[in-house]
């Protein structure tokens, strides 16, 4: 009965964590940003991720995948805002936003200079 269980609450689990990654890609394709879409690609994207491996320690259940599902999801959460920290980051300085959908800009004052264009030395 307890394992009938686990094995619907897995399946509900997986089955939200691909909406919500699908989601996440929708979002990808969709936003006008690149602000907008970091954050598609990171919150959804990393909540997804922790439905399924949710998913599937409940219907593993053994010792070794445990272990293994826990890892992965640790590196998920460490990577995820670094990574979006980093493009958000990249996209500021090369101006690759659109700076009329920023409510504030806390970093008006200390923007680097344009970048030079490629074809000029």
């Amino acid at each position: 009965m307890l394992a009938t269980v686990a094995d619907w609450a897995g399946g509900l689990c997986l089955v939200a964590g691909g909406l919500l990654a699908l989601a996440a890609g929708i979002g990808l394709l969709r936003f006008p940003d690149v602000l907008d879409r970091m954050h598609a690609a990171t919150k959804p994207q990393v909540l997804g991720v922790l439905l399924v491996l949710l998913g599937l320690a409940l219907r593993l259940r053994t010792p070794e995948d445990l272990g293994m599902i826990a890892l992965v999801g640790l590196f998920q959460l460490a990577t995820a805002p670094v990574s979006a920290q980093m493009i958000g980051r990249a996209a500021y300085r090369s101006r690759r936003h659109d700076p009329a959908l920023l409510e504030s800009d806390d970093l008006a004052g200390r923007r680097p200079p344009p970048p030079a264009s490629a074809g000029r030395t």
